[in-house]
């Protein structure tokens, strides 16, 4: 009985991998996502290389930050007038237009500081296109039972790229030189842009009950659809909910999970960069392991429940980081912690995926992303300040913030009732 019900949530897993258009979303994404971890890896020693600053570092890198935070409503906002697969394609090979562009004035002695910083700044606006268009684009490549596994087996490739690209952007730094690094990312974008040209979208469907309201005639402008899509999700007390639930644990993991760490591991656990590299091991083990599973579950669980258990499942996790002396308490933690994201992560977006109408997802989507992109800084400052006083006041305050998150959630009928 056992072997049989692994069978059958091992097939559900892995049935979206069947279609075709799938798996070349999944591929497009991964290399995508590989080539983000790429640029990251050569914009930073290219410029290090060029100027010797850290400071000049964090221009570029600010550079290429500002532009993709200002411009992800646009991004979602297109996509829902175009479609996410338009944007996804133009995305990928603008940014491989881009990093080739970049490797070849490396090499021929031509790239300056201020050119680095053009090409950041362009390679930022650019990526604001795609970002809300690859969350999206999902329901329109697989059917609507099959979001949860799609989503599943989509965050697992997101995972593994976000290891693996700074990983081997390293090494092929280290072994050829950042120019390379350059080419070799265009390369990843390119391949991305060709997939996703040749994925079959499924009609799009409008259910009675969820359709957006149209925007008038007359009022089609990219400002007036932009307050649509922040309109759409302000209106619904379940869209608030999640807005305000990822704000909550933006903050709490951005600056906990960063500047937490990195202290938790030198300070608290008389560790090194092992330390740090371990617990962070040990929290994208226990994401990858929590995806899988939620998407081989067949069952449809209450979303707002799941929400609520995780806001409190975490507050947990990090009361205990401020108390912990032992690394291997603190990986366990860190690893319980990471599952529960993962989990909940594929019913939540799968959710979003269903529920809201397509003519409107990307901006609503990318409404959510903007928020994270406000909230994350403040996180990382307040927490750096709190961190000089020790981790516990840091992990203290994370937690209390994501125990009333968990406890407001359970106030909502519509949100406790969600599926």
């Amino acid at each position: 009985m056992a072997s049989s019900t692994l069978t059958s949530a091992g097939a559900r897993l892995w049935t979206p991998a069947r279609q075709g258009s799938f798996r070349l979303l999944w591929l497009g994404q991964s290399l995508s996502l590989l080539g983000d971890g790429f640029s990251y890896i050569a914009f930073s020693w290219i410029t290090l290389g060029l100027t010797g600053s850290t400071l000049a570092l964090g221009y570029v890198l600010a550079f290429q930050a500002v532009p993709r935070a200002l411009l992800t409503l646009v991004g979602g906002s297109l996509s829902d007038k175009w479609s996410s697969r338009t944007l996804m394609q133009f995305s990928s090979w603008a940014r491989a237009g881009l990093m080739a562009a970049v490797g070849v004035a490396g090499m021929t002695g031509t790239l300056t500081l201020w050119l680095l910083c053009c090409a950041a700044a362009a390679f930022g606006a650019v990526d604001a296109f795609f970002q809300p268009a690859r969350a999206s684009i999902l329901p329109s490549v697989v059917d609507k039972d099959l979001l949860a596994p799609a989503n599943a087996l989509l965050g697992v490739g997101t995972k593994v790229s976000a290891i693996l690209g700074p990983a081997v952007g390293g090494m092929v730094v280290a072994f050829s030189d950042a120019h390379v690094a350059f080419l070799v990312d265009a390369a990843c974008f390119a391949l991305c842009g060709l997939f996703v040209s040749r994925i079959r979208t499924l009609p799009r469907e409008t259910e009675p009950g969820t359709a957006a309201k149209a925007t008038p005639a007359g009022e089609d402008s990219l400002g007036a659809r932009i307050k649509e899509g922040i309109r759409y999700a302000l209106q619904d007390p379940r869209l608030r909910t999640i807005l305000a639930i990822d704000v909550a644990v933006t903050f709490c993991q951005s600056g906990p999970f960063t500047v937490g760490f990195a202290t938790l591991a030198k300070i608290d656990l008389q560790g090194g960069s092992t330390t740090l590299g371990l617990l962070n091991g040990a929290l994208a083990g226990g994401a990858m392991l929590g995806t899988l599973t939620g998407g081989a579950l067949s069952a449809r669980p209450r979303v707002g429940l799941l929400i609520s258990a995780l806001a409190g499942w975490l507050a947990i996790g990090t009361a205990l980081l401020g108390m912990v002396d032992h690394t291997a308490s603190a990986l366990a933690t860190v690893f319980a912690m990471g599952f529960g994201m993962g989990f909940q992560g594929v019913f939540g977006m799968s959710w979003i995926q269903r529920n809201i109408d397509g003519s409107v997802l990307s901006r609503v989507i990318s409404f959510d992303m903007v928020l994270g992109y406000a909230v994350a800084p403040l996180s990382l400052v307040i927490c750096g300040a709190l961190a000089q006083q020790g981790t516990t006041p840091m992990f203290t305050l994370a937690a209390i913030i994501l125990a009333i998150t968990s406890a407001a959630v359970l106030t909502s009928r519509h949100v406790r009732e969600m599926r």
